[in-house]
């Protein structure tokens, strides 16, 4: 099953233009790993904020591109830090190995 909302991504491509859509990608793609080692950090250091504003930004990203699945669990981690909870469990883990699959899928596309 496709990790991609095509709806989304193709609605993206038309309204940036085809030659333009391969550098957003690129850029999200080379901009969520920075996110991830953010939000890994940031629990490192128990700083709240931090984590809140990169899985706010992961949670953005993902969306614009049509990876509601990425896009949820960063909401998921989002909300908790905005309740001041940091006990995320594996879930940065599962952010990780979600938006790998997306990775995959982003560059089939572009």
């Amino acid at each position: 099953m496709s990790k991609i909302n095509l709806s989304t991504f193709n609605d993206l491509k038309e309204s940036t233009g085809a030659d333009f859509i391969g550098e957003l990608v690129d850029a999200f793609l080379d901009d969520a790993p920075t996110l991830i080692a953010q939000m890994r950090s940031a629990l490192a250091k128990k700083d709240v904020e931090g984590f809140r504003r990169a899985a706010h930004s992961m949670k953005s990203n993902a969306a614009t591109f049509g990876a509601m699945e990425l896009s949820a669990l960063a909401k998921e981690l989002e909300t908790l830090a905005r309740e001041n909870n940091l006990e995320v469990g594996n879930r940065v883990d599962i952010i990780e190995a979600e938006f790998q699959t997306v990775k995959q899928e982003l560059e089939g596309l572009k």
